[in-house]
């Protein structure tokens, strides 16, 4: 039944998934010799690398199980990640406020997984784009009900940024999987991104140079940033077989969408929790801290990446 199930399965979908196990067990052996040769600790190594080892087999069995699954996998990822924020910043404690939030990314999802009444194609596109609009009119209509008006503007404002950041912005990568090419779309994003976050990274180790944001990322470096958008410039050509149908001029966006896109992600959660005063926005995932913290360059590249395949190829 399992070879049935492979044979059966989306060659994209095979190839990359045997590609993240090859990955994953040359990570291990490497992190093995290292700490063998060198005698070193590499305690906190081995945690982020446990993380890995919980995050990819479940990311790989939502899109083992299809469409629904993987959609529904993300709305849980977008609910999860604006509860971490909601509790940063307060706004959890107004379980009106964060439970129109959480009917919103709700919506948001069912309207990615029905088809659209008036076309029948997947995703009910023009009522996904308009949710935002419904969302925070409710959202500002909170205080007025309640005819409270203190502390009410902080709250509601913030629950708008979660909703549309977390929420709305991240499940376009859903949306996506309303695409005859859903797997080369989505693997392709997740593997893209992942490696531009290691390759600013690696670059701002060895290469270094002046300091990319110093008040908001002190660690980031300008060499890093233009190593990581490099190595982002080149992926899509490495991977083309994700997106065959995809032009030049397509490959050099997606290629700049991943390496400008993806870093502004990060950015932006480095300024929030900077703001906030908090290291890491969770510690449900061993050695990454939280959601928010692992998918931060996604939620700025879904957008951009859907409205450009969107504007070339359309999504169906």
């Amino acid at each position: 039944m399992m070879q049935s199930l492979w044979q059966s399965a989306d060659p994209i979908l095979r190839a990359y998934t045997l590609g993240a196990v090859i990955l994953l067990v040359s990570a291990a052996l490497l992190i093995w010799a290292v700490a063998l040769l060198t005698k070193k600790d590499l305690s906190g190594v081995w945690r982020t690398y446990r993380g890995w080892l919980i995050m990819v087999p479940i990311a790989f069995a939502a899109l083992w199980l299809g469409r629904t699954a993987t959609i529904v996998g993300l709305a849980l990822i977008a609910i999860v990640g604006f509860k971490e924020f909601a509790r940063a910043t307060g706004v959890y404690k107004d379980w009106v406020v964060t439970g129109t939030v959480y009917l919103g990314i709700t919506a948001l999802a069912i309207l990615t997984a029905i088809k659209d009444p008036r076309t029948g194609d997947l995703g009910w596109y023009g009522l996904f784009m308009a949710t935002p609009v419904y969302v925070i009119a409710a959202l500002l209509a909170i205080p007025v009900f309640r005819d409270a008006y203190k502390g009410q503007l902080q709250r509601v404002s913030l629950a708008i940024v979660g909703f549309v950041y977390f929420g709305w912005m991240f499940l376009h990568l859903g949306f996506l999987t309303n695409s005859h090419h859903m797997y080369g779309y989505l693997l392709f994003l997740l593997v893209a991104v992942e490696l531009n976050d290691v390759s600013a990274f690696i670059f701002g180790k060895t290469v270094g140079g002046p300091k990319l944001r110093p008040h908001v990322s002190p660690n980031k470096t300008w060499g890093g940033s233009l190593g990581a958008l490099c190595v982002s410039l080149t992926l899509p050509w490495l991977l083309h077989a994700s997106f065959p149908h995809f032009n030049w001029h397509e490959l050099v966006l997606t290629g700049l969408i991943v390496g400008i896109g993806g870093q502004l992600g990060d950015l932006t959660i480095s300024f929030i929790k900077r703001d906030l005063g908090i290291k890491d926005m969770g510690a449900v995932i061993p050695g990454h801290g939280g959601i928010l913290d692992r998918v931060d360059s996604l939620i700025y590249v879904a957008p951009l990446f859907f409205h450009m395949v969107r504007w070339f190829q359309g999504i169906h």
